[in-house]
């Protein structure tokens, strides 16, 4: 059956000084590779039992043989300059190839939940948007049913503006914002979690 509900995952390859790199100044490459590999098995987890399509768009190349492959997940490659232009990218075709409510995330959260994704997207059946502030002020979740190719542009991404500047871009439309969740970017977001204390000790 067709599925009108997309959900595209960005991730990043993980590749040793290529990944979480503000964590890896207090922790090192190797532990900071081994959270993002953490991360990624639970990004995984919470998006394999969704009745969705999945598009999964690396950083740098498609693997051959990673998590991804178990399920329903569809590999493609990010295609553009900065982080606006291939979210960009992903969501005009995602739109192009039919699908009417279009969800994104990346891989970096740990407090993501499978509801948290479901809920998005039924809240988009009444709202233009869906937005899930993330406590670093971007957004850990970015949802909708019709291409704004404005809110990607003119973002310093990775920056606390980020959520601010995107919110202004849907004035006068219906947005649904989702409660606030924390990026893992930096020592600070993790120090005191205990499921992360087996990487620090």
């Amino acid at each position: 059956m067709y599925k009108e509900d997309l959900l595209i995952i960005f991730t990043k390859n993980p590749v040793k000084g290529k990944v979480k790199t503000r964590l890896s100044r207090d922790i090192g490459e190797d532990k900071a590779l081994e959270i993002y590999k953490f991360l990624l098995e639970h990004s995984y987890t919470v998006t394999a039992p969704l009745t969705v399509t999945k598009h999964v768009y690396y950083s740098k190349n498609i693997a051959a043989n990673d998590q991804w492959n178990n399920g329903d997940f569809d590999k493609r490659l990010q295609k553009g300059g900065d982080l606006g232009e291939k979210m960009k990218n992903a969501f005009l075709e995602g739109f192009e190839e039919g699908y009417k409510r279009i969800v994104i995330i990346g891989t970096d959260l740990y407090e993501l939940k499978t509801e948290d994704i479901e809920k998005a997207f039924s809240h988009l059946k009444d709202n233009d948007y869906v937005l899930g502030p993330a406590n670093d002020g971007g957004y850990y979740l970015l949802g909708m049913n019709s291409l704004n190719s404005e809110v990607f542009k003119n973002k310093a991404w990775s920056t606390s503006s980020v959520f601010r500047d995107t919110l202004k871009d849907m004035e006068g439309s219906k947005v649904k914002l989702l409660s606030t969740q924390n990026d893992i970017d930096v020592l600070d977001d993790i120090k005191d979690h205990p499921d992360f204390q087996k990487f620090l000790n």
